[in-house]
């Protein structure tokens, strides 16, 4: 007889597992591939919404960390231009430079004199220039006829009046005084003037301070050569020791010192009788009355530092001047910014 209490225990294990179907892998795999696209739609963000200056300067740092380092700043590509630019956003592809980051500068600039000659004027201020430019006519007309009254008005001078010239051109009043082969200015091969040049040149001093135009003082001789040459004292030193001999008679009669802005002596380089190199009307002293246009390009080919001199920029700057203006670009209508979201669904819809 068999006890009840003995008997044997089972114990029933359920093993729980579920298909390959319903797994939590999938999870995992979908977790990633929304990572990777938020990824690829920030970085095609922000392809889209950096410049290109940031570009180049992330190239240049991975390409040659060690120049960056050295040189500074957020790479070399601050700039495509020579001019640091700047923008209202990220969308600008010229420069990196915020308002009021940019330094000054001393050295002559090329292109911000282009950027003002091609500067949009509005009609308001094309037509105050325009009445600027009518009213200095007017006035070097006057300063033209004024002297022409005082020379006609002296018995000695109305003798030379032949020997004065005067005519408006672009760069303002010219008035230029000739030599005659009986009545020279100078004697022979000296500075030292006539009589009657002193005479007349302080009678257009006087007369020069009616308008507020400053004044540009040159001296010219002949083509004739002195017996030592270029290698001693020549034409050059001549015609600059005339044009200053001028310079000083012209204060004597009463101009203002402080409105003769250059004195210059050329040689025989731009004869006045390109035929006769050597004809005396060759010689001569030309004084121009600048216009306002003529004095801000002779303030722009001024000389401010050596360094501008060194690097060559004076003389793009005087090749930049001569040429004449472009006209002003088109402005293009830029496209505006799209959102991040409508980005999303551009590229959805593609």
């Amino acid at each position: 007889m068999s006890d009840d209490s003995q008997q044997p225990i089972v114990v029933k294990r359920i093993k729980k597992g579920g298909g390959g179907a319903h797994g939590g892998a999938w999870k995992i795999a979908y977790a990633d591939f929304v990572t990777a696209m938020m990824a690829f739609f920030l970085l095609m963000w922000l392809l889209g919404s950096t410049a290109q200056g940031d570009l180049q300067g992330i190239s240049d740092f991975f390409n040659a960390p060690l120049k960056i380092a050295m040189d500074g700043g957020s790479g070399s590509g601050d700039s495509s231009s020579v001019i640091k630019g700047g923008g209202e956003d990220l969308t600008r592809s010229l420069g990196q430079v915020k308002r009021g980051d940019v330094e000054s500068q001393s050295a002559v600039s090329i292109d911000s004199s282009r950027t003002r000659s091609q500067t949009v004027e509005s009609p308001e201020q094309e037509e105050k220039r325009k009445n600027q430019e009518r009213q200095e006519r007017a006035r070097l007309i006057d300063l033209k006829g004024q002297i022409e009254a005082l020379v006609e008005a002296s018995p000695s001078l109305r003798e030379v009046r032949n020997q004065l010239l005067m005519e408006l051109t672009t760069e303002g009043l010219r008035i230029q005084i000739l030599d005659e082969k009986n009545r020279p200015m100078f004697d022979s091969a000296s500075s030292q003037l006539k009589p009657y040049t002193k005479e007349l040149l302080q009678v257009i001093g006087h007369s020069l301070n009616a308008v507020p135009n400053r004044i540009s003082l040159t001296g010219h001789t002949d083509a004739t050569r002195y017996a030592g040459g270029e290698r001693g004292f020549s034409n050059w030193e001549l015609s600059s020791d005339r044009a200053n001999a001028s310079r000083r008679e012209l204060v004597v009669g009463g101009l203002d010192p402080d409105k003769i802005i250059r004195v210059v002596g050329l040689a025989d380089t731009e004869p006045f009788v390109e035929e006769d190199p050597s004809a005396p009307q060759n010689r001569r002293i030309a004084i121009v009355v600048l216009s306002r246009k003529a004095e801000e390009i002779s303030g722009e080919l001024e000389v401010k530092d050596r360094a501008s001199v060194e690097q060559g920029t004076v003389e793009k700057t005087i090749e930049e001047a001569a040429r004449p203006a472009e006209p002003p670009p088109e402005r293009v209508q830029r496209e505006p910014r799209r959102s991040f979201r409508e980005r999303y669904e551009a590229l959805n819809r593609r």
